[in-house]
């Protein structure tokens, strides 16, 4: 199955705003000062990473479609954003297990 540029494009796009607005909202109510806009930081710094591994795994991509590319740069770009997708998967399950967590203590 392939997804065609434009989807691919968009989902960037909107990651891209994702992360603007996010970068906007730190320090926001929360973030006032001291570690809680350093985290938010920390996260908007690393989803901009995964973003721009994949979009670097892209031009690749098309370079070598193009006929300009190498393919051990482009399996490795591959590869290097896979890793960095499932990084920011398994720290997503992470916080969504200790929300739960919380949510679960009595008050």
């Amino acid at each position: 199955m392939s997804t065609p540029f434009n989807a691919v494009a968009a989902a960037y796009n909107n990651a891209s705003r994702l992360v603007q607005d996010g970068a906007k909202t730190s320090t926001g109510a929360l973030g006032q000062g001291g570690q809680t806009s350093d985290f938010g930081k920390f996260l908007t710094d690393q989803l901009q990473g995964v973003m721009d591994a994949g979009k670097t795994s892209d031009q690749m991509q098309l370079d070598l479609l193009n006929g300009k590319g190498n393919v051990v740069d482009v399996v490795t770009a591959l590869s290097q954003t896979e890793l960095a997708m499932q990084s920011m998967v398994a720290v997503r399950d992470k916080v969504i297990s200790a929300y739960e967590e919380i949510m679960r203590m009595p008050i």
